[in-house]
């Protein structure tokens, strides 16, 4: 109610274009990832079953990305099912695969992707999907390899540690087949065989958390090492271009040592 009422009387518009004059010309984060935390908890808040919060969900991402292209934001990784997720109830495990199927054939043809040259990548082990997804994500990274406007990356049965073991199996492999020696093997090689590889810029600036919650959950184990973190006490459906900006300002107070 708050909310509605603080929107209805302009100050959400006003404390925006604040935001925007503050962020204004700085250097703003290259590659955001966003765990997209909350959904559920929202869905109990408006007496609606779990999985309508995750279509709530699945409504604000178009949202999202729109604001960070508005901004200049050029990468985003979100995060939206985990390979532990699969052992949520069964029911809520459906829907949200027919939510990814519906999700993924609006995205194939959206006018957004195609008019922004945005390249599109399922980030995870996707042969746990159903037969119907594995298709639709082939199709979608098809018809966008060429694009390099903007990179949008789904995590999905996604998990930081599994991208970490399919990499050094690939290594290892490799090792096994000559093709690497063992001595070769540094942090280089590792990125180059992580989900991420295809990216000008796979480490993440930022890595925002919706719900309150502290943790990275598993998301980007590797590549986040040296992002900034920004924790909104806001469930994804909510999130709004304020805690958006709010977070990049955050960022852009910060002061990035790398361990110096």
């Amino acid at each position: 109610m708050l909310n509605e009422l603080l929107s209805a009387i302009g100050i959400y518009g006003i404390y925006e274009r604040w935001l925007r004059e503050q962020i204004g010309s700085k250097p703003k984060p290259g590659h955001i990832g966003i765990i997209t935390d909350g959904n559920r908890r929202w869905a109990k808040e408006h007496d609606m079953i779990p999985w309508e919060g995750h279509w709530e969900g699945a409504d604000r991402v178009e949202d999202f990305l729109g604001w960070c292209m508005e901004l200049g934001i050029k990468t985003v990784t979100l995060y939206s099912f985990s390979t532990e997720n699969f052992r949520r109830d069964e029911k809520e495990v459906q829907e949200l695969m027919r939510l990814f199927e519906k999700t993924l054939g609006e995205v194939k043809e959206a006018d957004y992707i195609h008019k922004n040259r945005v390249r599109v990548r399922a980030l995870g082990r996707i042969g746990l999907l159903p037969e119907s997804i594995q298709t639709l994500i082939h199709e979608v990274e098809e018809a966008t390899k060429d694009y390099d406007g903007y990179y949008l990356n789904v995590a999905i049965a996604y998990g930081g540690r599994a991208e970490i073991v399919d990499a050094t199996r690939t290594i290892a492999a490799k090792v096994r087949d000559g093709k690497v020696r063992p001595e070769e093997i540094d942090e280089e090689v590792i990125e180059a065989h992580l989900y991420t590889a295809h990216l000008p810029q796979p480490n993440p600036d930022l890595v925002i958390r919706t719900s309150g919650e502290s943790r990275l959950s598993n998301f980007l184990v590797w590549q986040s090492a040296y992002s900034e973190l920004f924790l909104v006490d806001v469930y994804w459906p909510a999130f709004r271009k304020i805690d958006l900006m709010r977070a990049i300002r955050s960022y852009q107070m910060r002061s990035r040592r790398y361990g110096k």
